[in-house]
């Protein structure tokens, strides 16, 4: 995540900081250095930033769970942690998805994938996806 999308997802929380802070469980420090480029947002900051935005919205039941979109086989699904779960619309924020046929297992390289996909796009305001 880059320092000038945190501060849009801060901002599309409407939250302060040190409010934001607070929310993640880090330092205001650690806040400005995300925002101002000078550290690298730890991917447990980022996936608690993608749930909060994605979740903002109130209504997630008109969603469609990502083996839908994504039109995955059934033997593909029965595989798939997201699946077992039933964790359609939050498939970006769990590891081991079967996406694009093969296990995500690491966080950078799922959430590069994740990025190009309707399935989190669809859940993030506009302007930042």
């Amino acid at each position: 995540m880059e320092a000038d999308e945190f501060a849009e997802f801060r901002k599309s929380l409407n939250k302060t900081q040190k409010q934001m802070a607070e929310l993640l469980g880090v330092s205001i420090k650690a806040i400005h250095s995300y925002e101002q480029g000078w550290r690298v947002v730890p991917a447990h900051v980022e996936r608690q930033i993608y749930f909060l935005v994605s979740h903002k919205r109130r209504d997630l039941t008109h969603f469609q769970p990502c083996w839908n979109i994504k039109k995955c086989p059934p033997e593909q699904r029965k595989e798939c942690p997201a699946w077992e779960f039933r964790a359609g619309t939050l498939c970006w924020f769990i590891n081991g998805t079967i996406c694009e046929g093969v296990p995500q297992i690491n966080w950078r390289e799922k959430i590069r994938l994740c990025r190009e996909c309707e399935v989190l796009a669809s859940l993030l305001p506009r302007r930042i996806k």
